[in-house]
């Protein structure tokens, strides 16, 4: 019984994730190399889901597979930088090949969030990942911070395609091997 509780509440969420009204599309870069995306990425900042709330050392890693699917781990530490580690796994599917800039990302099956990269940085060090219905986005860096001139300027992006920006949540981010008070 609380098997069949789980999975109902579980797909209320995905559905209420994936949203059931329309927006005009988010549009995406022209073109990203799958394998150099390919690694971690730090969250910088979030309009976070609710598996997001209260991250710290906020971490996505993308795997490309052999049938040109991604294996997608997100881990955090829960509450503090010393919280509990939580790691959730996706599997991400390109839609569109020809830019490889839109993908379905699978948390339950048969459904599929829209992701959608629309900035990445021509060294790949920085990516924006947002959705047409601009309830959630992700500002993420190849290292835990970025100056803040240019979080500033994908917050001016992000603006310009319509996102409310006073939800945007930096994540808090150590660098590895120091403690918050360092």
């Amino acid at each position: 019984m609380i098997s069949i509780i789980v999975k109902a509440i579980a797909a209320l969420l995905v559905i209420g994730i994936l949203g059931c009204g329309s927006a005009p599309t988010i549009p995406t870069v022209d073109s990203l190399d799958l394998k150099r995306f390919m690694g971690d990425w730090y969250v910088i900042a979030s309009i976070p889901t609710v598996f997001e709330k209260e991250a710290f050392n906020a971490v996505e890693s993308y795997r490309l597979d052999e049938d040109g699917s991604v294996e997608t781990t997100f881990r955090f530490n829960k509450g503090g930088f010393d919280g509990p580690e939580k790691i959730y796994t996706s599997r991400a599917f390109v839609i569109d090949t020809d830019s490889n800039a839109h993908w379905g990302m699978q948390f339950i099956w048969p459904f599929k969030a829209e992701y959608r990269v629309v900035f990445l940085a021509d060294d790949y060090s920085r990516t924006v990942i947002g959705r047409s219905k601009r309830d959630y986005v992700w500002i993420m860096a190849r290292a835990p911070s970025i100056p803040d001139a240019d979080y500033a300027g994908l917050l001016a992006l992000l603006e310009s395609y319509g996102y409310d920006i006073r939800q945007v949540q930096k994540v808090p981010q150590q660098a590895a091997g120091h403690s918050p008070t360092d």
